[in-house]
């Protein structure tokens, strides 16, 4: 775990120190709050109701940084030759893709705590708990971390970051559009395209509304874990090319 912890700090220093990073994060938070002000704050709304239309642009925030952050996490090491010098460290490749998966999952979780000034907004003039809001908040933080596992993925895939950042695209438009496309096919096909889904039935019909359901906690967990164990195996399968 320790070199896990190495570059868990080098790759978080870099995003913190890149101006980059922090132009995604000014970005995001600039793009949710003309939404919020637009389009959930109009109108005679009850405060969950304003709520739930926070989140719902809000997840935008982990679907789209969750990518950005994450593209070039190994594509880059292998376009600057430096992926060479962690395959002939004792590094193993899990530790690799752990240590760039925590940091980008801290930095995009600097970038939600940075949001979390809209939501209380709307507690401190409505009617809504603090509960509603860490759940709404743990749903985003589960979405932003199966979408950076998905995005280290596509990263291990290509040494292009070009080509890494439109695989991931390609990978979360695919798992969001599950739920729309399984409206249109049959029993049982269709149940088991709408449990994949990335967004329509575990977020928005759960977290989104402030209610805590454990098969969706379970759900962005192993979808977190597949994608992470496959951008190991393909590190490892390249690893003898």
């Amino acid at each position: 775990m320790r070199a896990t912890s190495i570059i868990f700090k080098r790759e978080l220093g870099r995003y913190l120190r890149s101006p980059i990073g922090w132009i995604i994060a000014a970005a995001a938070l600039l793009i949710e709050g003309i939404l919020f002000q637009a389009l959930a704050l109009p109108g005679d709304n009850l405060s969950a109701i304003v709520l739930e239309k926070y989140f719902y642009w809000a997840s935008g925030i982990p679907l789209v940084c969750g990518i950005l952050l994450a593209f070039r996490l190994i594509a880059e090491e292998r376009q600057n030759h430096s992926m060479v010098l962690l395959k002939t460290s004792p590094v193993r490749d899990t530790e690799i893709v752990l240590g760039k998966f925590f940091a980008a999952l801290a930095f995009l979780a600097i970038i939600l705590v940075l949001s979390i000034y809209m939501p209380l907004l709307i507690k401190v003039n409505g009617k809504i708990t603090g509960a509603q809001i860490f759940v709404g908040y743990l749903g985003l933080f589960l979405v932003g971390a199966a979408v950076l596992a998905i995005g280290i993925f596509a990263s291990a895939l290509t040494s292009n970051q070009i080509v890494a950042a439109l695989l991931g695209t390609v990978f979360v438009v695919v798992m969001v559009l599950l739920f729309m496309l399984a409206k249109r096919l049959e029993s049982p096909v269709q149940e088991t395209l709408e449990q994949v889904d990335l967004w329509w039935l575990h977020f928005q019909g759960s977290f989104m509304k402030g209610v805590l359901n454990l098969k969706d906690v379970i759900y962005y967990v192993a979808v977190t874990y597949f994608f992470l164990l496959l951008a190991v195996k393909t590190l490892e399968a390249k690893r003898w090319q």
